[in-house]
């Protein structure tokens, strides 16, 4: 191994090490999300009565681009700041809102250039998923799994897949895979004007996985077997999850749950069974 790639691994290391420290910081803002929603409610009553009783208050606390703040804030909360969908809401709301600002400042024209740049510099620096729940690192293989990433790609045939770990990303485009893990331990799913087909109709999980999902208008179908659990943390905005599993086929086991976990702007989850 080289000097170049044992840096690598050493900063690797320590992005890692980071993010564990944060997600263990972040679950106790997860179990108190109905305090969260609960403050987010009480401000805005707070400001609308306000308002009512002619209190001055500046006029662009009521536009649509701090709608679209708060609700990114919100999304960020959720999700541990983890994806860059909530980043990408108050980058927006706050290019607009500096418009109501400052009206003579035109910022619109920069709002997509910048966020494509941002969103190139996210995924060149998002460390790659090696160590996911105690995953070794040697097993880290030249595949054509779900390690692989898709970027504006069209995938005109499915692949098939064994690897644990999913880690998959569609932009302007689609992926489908079967999953064939009989130990699925969960991944990312990420979609920007893309979609994704996933099929775990041969796969198998133990105890509870979770899928983060970050869709941003984009579409993800996912297929599961009969006996799974699947349960949804998902934050959509303009968007739904849509269940259309059949009914007369399920026979839930307890001991297998897909959390689905995420954002979703603009898109849409249809979730089937086989």
């Amino acid at each position: 191994m080289s000097e170049f790639d044992k840096r690598w691994d050493r900063r690797e290391q320590r992005w890692e090490e980071r993010r564990q420290r944060w997600e263990t910081k972040m679950q106790r803002y997860h179990s108190h999300g109905h305090i969260w929603t609960g403050l987010i409610i009480l401000i805005i009553g707070v400001a609308a009565l306000l308002k009512a009783v002619a209190v001055p208050l500046p006029h662009w606390l009521f536009t649509w681009p701090m709608i679209l703040i708060v609700i990114g804030f919100f999304s960020g909360v959720k999700c541990g700041f983890r994806n860059f969908s909530w980043f990408f809401l108050m980058l927006i709301g706050g290019a607009f809102l500096a418009g109501y600002i400052v009206p003579d400042i035109e910022l619109r024209k920069f709002i997509w250039p910048s966020a494509l740049i941002i969103i190139g510099l996210a995924f060149i620096f998002r460390p790659r998923r090696r160590q996911w729940w105690g995953e070794n690192k040697n097993t880290e293989k030249k595949t054509t799994g779900f390690s692989t990433v898709d970027e504006a790609k069209v995938v005109d045939e499915t692949q098939n897949s064994s690897e644990d770990i999913l880690d998959t990303t569609s932009i302007f485009g689609g992926i489908k895979k079967n999953v064939l893990s009989k130990n699925f331990k969960g991944g990312d799913v990420t979609n920007i004007m893309g979609g994704t087909e996933l099929n775990f109709s041969q796969a198998d999980i133990k105890g509870e996985v979770i899928l983060d999902m970050t869709q941003i208008f984009g579409g993800t179908k996912i297929v599961v077997p009969s006996d799974w659990d699947v349960k949804s943390d998902i934050i959509a905005i303009f968007g739904g999850i849509e269940d259309k599993r059949s009914l007369e086929n399920i026979s839930i086991n307890p001991g297998k749950v897909l959390l689905l976990k995420g954002t979703s702007i603009f898109a849409g989850i249809e979730i089937r069974n086989f």
